[in-house]
């Protein structure tokens, strides 16, 4: 305890009250730390808030769903025994604005129809202020995008199927929107007797029906979950409680916010390096002070713990300052994002994820500092009254103890608190291997540097010399400015190829029109309506159906504590279709296809990726649930689906005599020439009323808006590590300004001018700009190219002009950082540089 004491003393009359020489340090804490806590808060607000409103955004305490079809009575029966019962029915339908010669005056919405107890919890409120009470079966209560789409207000009237609506309201606050997931179109709220007056629901009709429960206090929602499972097992219901009242948005959320962490600990990581290096430089600049320790019989250890002690101080205050950044962040996010979010939650300080930030800090600092810790109390006090030309560096066997265990402990963290933990470990490892690859490329550009012929050129010769010279922080100078390089390209590389994306791929792979809803009996009909307002229209008709998987190869889907990795197949219902032929736009992989008129065994086709989620064979039995009723297929082949089509594409595709008995409608995907859209729409719709009719270009939209939003939620995290990158490269140069005031007192000494001095240091960063640009494209290539292709499933299709500008400024930028780092040493006069040599 004396030796704390003492070397607190110590250590206490050297710290200086501006962290003089410690600011490196302070500042990479500040920004790691700052990402975290501020990704982790963002998060735990938002998945609080969801939690607390479970009830109000589900709808209920518990919901069962289930599609193309209303509830027997006996499932009603049982619904009611656990409680207040409200029945819901959605769909997709076309408003429409009749006369007047404004358009549009059709736009597709999701229709929901409700019942006298909705909304169980909550309120629908109006614009006006007052609470809506769906009951009348002429009215319709609307929500304000379709209002102004279809310039209508309070009293005018809009057809529905084919039944005429007065306009009740219009929708403030929808208090089950979160929990109905991703719609097309604006909401329209009718009774369920106004869905019967339309027309829209018959045999075969998609639609999708909610009974939400409100269970008494003492009730747990997940056991009445079982229960209707368990006494219903064949009824294909989905199940949904409170606690994940939005299971997509939480599930995003928790991936995105995961996505984030682990940018965060990657520029933490990076951060890790510059807090190594400017302790380093702090511990060069004390050499005095640590050899008048030694000389008065401080020991090895003592030195440590004083110096140790001034880190922890400084770390302490970095962290600190970090935390509580994150915490201000929140707010500010929510201001700026807040349209974007699924929730605004209440301001909130959430302790779990700042400690879990705070703990990161802490053992990178320990990680990072403990080489150049353990270095400095193990020279000799001779050694350290030599000054800077004494290079011994730290023994290994006294670093990796320390080093080794911190960086194990924050890998062991990530992944234990992990959702997906094979991603967080191939992460980190991705990010561990980037760093050894970039020093031992470091270390190459240092070894070829030495053998390279000296050029005649003065300044180029002394640039080149400076790259291996004794005391050269080369190695750390590569790691630092190919991080940030690397930084640069992968950003712009994920930034460039999503917008190429969105603007060229998907508008011209996608079909103008999407038709749901269209009776088999009447396919003839529809065709020449769509051909006679558009001649050279190309249309492709599917038979449509929903329908959950409710066991494979003998495991049922009901008994499964959690889904295997990459089986979102499983999760509610799907769509489920037939054909005769394989599908446009899918790939055999393995297996064979049914023939024409097959009428054997029912057969299924099902998507490769989902084939190995589950581990399945050819020849395994699927058994599935249409209208409530189970009935079972045989795997005959294995499908690769082209995603970005943007067409009708199914996991799960039957022969025929499956499911072709299954009262169902046709969905039709129609390609036009553009600005046809309006004249089919307008046509169809006086012939077949139930038709639903949604333009892609609205879907297209909100893809692009999405997607939008993830990208820059990416670049925002990463440009986290983008400032960490700057501040190593930073801390890279302070590092070796001991080595290079030496060298630049010497030129001076030996008659070179200021500006001589300068253009060394300047050609010495453009040749490691050089030599680390290519190995950096490489790496930030191959970063984006996964982003883009595996995470975001699109093609890959970057701007290389722009990705090569971006990192010509990036190599710019870190040009005038070398520049900056030795106008200082300019300053220095010889004579006293030379006395402190």
């Amino acid at each position: 305890m004396n030796e704390w004491r003492l070397a607190w003393r110590l250590a206490r009359r050297e710290l200086h009250g501006r962290f003089r020489g410690l600011r490196l340090l302070l500042v990479c804490m500040f920004l790691g730390v700052g990402a975290l806590a501020a990704i982790g808060s963002l998060s735990a607000a938002i998945d609080g808030e969801l939690k607390a409103r479970g009830a109000a955004i589900l709808g209920g305490d518990v919901e069962f769903a289930t599609s193309q079809r209303a509830a027997t009575d006996a499932e009603r029966a049982a619904f009611a025994r656990f409680g207040r019962v409200s029945e819901t029915t959605g769909m997709q339908a076309m408003a429409v604005r009749e006369g007047g010669a404004e358009s549009p005056q059709t736009v597709p919405v999701t229709l929901k129809a409700v019942d006298r107890n909705y909304p169980l919890y909550g309120s629908l409120r109006l614009a006006d202020g007052s609470i809506a009470h769906p009951a009348d079966p002429t009215r319709v209560w609307i929500a304000p995008g379709l209002a102004e789409r279809l310039r209508v207000g309070v009293g005018q009237q809009l057809r529905l199927g084919s039944a005429r609506f007065t306009i009740a309201g219009i929708i403030a606050d929808e208090p089950d929107r979160l929990g109905e997931g991703f719609t097309l179109g604006p909401v329209a709220i009718v009774s369920l007797e106004g869905v019967a007056r339309t027309g829209l629901i018959q045999p075969g009709s998609l639609y999708e029906t909610k009974y939400r429960i409100a269970l008494p206090a003492d009730r747990a929602p997940e056991a009445a979950s079982e229960a209707i499972k368990a006494a219903f097992p064949d009824g294909g219901w989905e199940a949904k409680t409170r606690d994940r009242a939005s299971p997509g948005a939480a599930r995003f959320l928790d991936r995105m916010g995961q996505f984030l962490v682990l940018v965060g600990l990657a520029a933490l990581a990076i951060a890790g390096i510059g807090v190594g290096n400017g302790v380093g430089s702090y511990l060069a600049t004390r050499r005095g002070s640590i050899a008048a320790l030694k000389v008065l019989g401080a020991t090895s250890g003592g030195i440590a713990r004083v110096y140790l002690l001034q880190v922890a101080v400084v770390a302490g205050v970095g962290i600190l300052l970090g935390l509580v950044a994150g915490i201000a962040a929140v707010p500010l996010i929510l201001w700026v994002a807040g349209d974007v979010l699924p929730v605004a939650p209440e301001f909130a300080i959430h302790p779990a994820p700042l400690a879990l930030a705070a703990g990161y800090g802490l053992l990178t600092a320990l990680a990072f500092t403990a080489p150049p810790l353990v270095q400095a109390g193990t020279v000799p006090a001779a050694g350290l009254l030599r000054g800077s030309l004494d290079l011994r560096r730290a023994p290994w066997r006294r670093v990796l103890p320390w080093t080794g265990g911190a960086g194990l402990l924050v890998v062991a963290i990530a992944v234990a608190t992990a959702e997906q933990p094979w991603f967080t470990a191939s992460f980190l490892a991705t990010i561990a291997g980037t760093l050894l690859l970039l020093a031992a490329f470091g270390w190459g550009v240092r070894w070829l540097a030495a053998r390279l012929p000296r050029p005649r050129g003065p300044l180029l010769r002394l640039a080149l010399t400076g790259l291996h010279q004794p005391g050269a922080r080369t190695v750390t100078l590569v790691v630092a400015l190919g991080l940030g390089l690397t930084l640069f390209v992968l950003l712009a590389a994920i930034r460039t190829s999503i917008d190429a994306n969105i603007r060229e791929t998907i508008p011209q792979k996608a079909p103008a029109l999407f038709a749901l809803d269209v009776p088999r009996d009447q396919v003839d009909l529809f065709r020449r309506t769509v051909t006679g307002v558009a001649p050279q229209a190309e249309l492709r008709m599917v038979p449509l159906m929903r329908g959950t998987i409710t066991a494979y190869a003998g495991t049922r889907v009901a008994d499964l504590e959690t889904l295997p990795e990459g089986a979102w197949a499983l999760r509610g219902e799907r769509g489920l279709t037939y054909s005769e032929t394989l599908p446009e736009g899918n790939e055999l992989v393995e297996g064979t296809w049914w023939p024409a008129g097959y009428a054997g065994p029912p057969l299924v086709s099902l998507d490769v990726d989902l084939a190995r989620a589950l581990d399945l064979k050819i020849g395994d039995p699927i058994r599935y649930s249409v209208l409530g009723v189970e009935r079972e297929a045989r795997v005959a082949s294995f499908r690769r689906i082209h995603w970005d089509s943007l067409g009708f594409n199914f996991v799960m595709v039957f022969s025929p005599n499956a499911i072709s008995d299954v009262p169902h409608n046709l969905a039709a995907t129609i390609d036009l020439a553009k600005g046809q859209e309006g004249a089919v729409t307008r046509a169809l719709l006086p012939r077949f009323p139930s038709v639903s009719v949604v333009e892609v270009r609205g879907v297209v939209e909100q893809v692009r808006t999405i997607v939008s939003q993830m990208a820059t939620a990416i670049a925002a995290a990463a440009s986290v590590a983008i400032l960490a990158g700057i501040a190593v490269l930073i801390g890279a140069i302070a590092a070796a300004r001991e080595a290079r005031t030496y060298d630049g007192v010497i030129l001076k000494t030996l008659g070179a001018t200021r500006a001589q001095v300068l253009a060394v240091q300047a050609l010495e960063y453009a040749l490691l700009s050089a030599a680390i640009a290519a190995l950096a494209l490489a790496l930030g290539l191959v970063g984006a190219w996964y982003v883009v292709v595996e995470v975001f499933a699109f093609e890959w299709l970057p701007d290389y002009p722009a990705v090569l500008g971006t990192l010509a400024v990036g190599a710019g930028v870190t040009l005038v950082i070398g520049i900056l780092g030795a106008l200082p040493i300019l300053g220095i006069r010889p004579a006293r540089a030379l006395r402190q040599l």
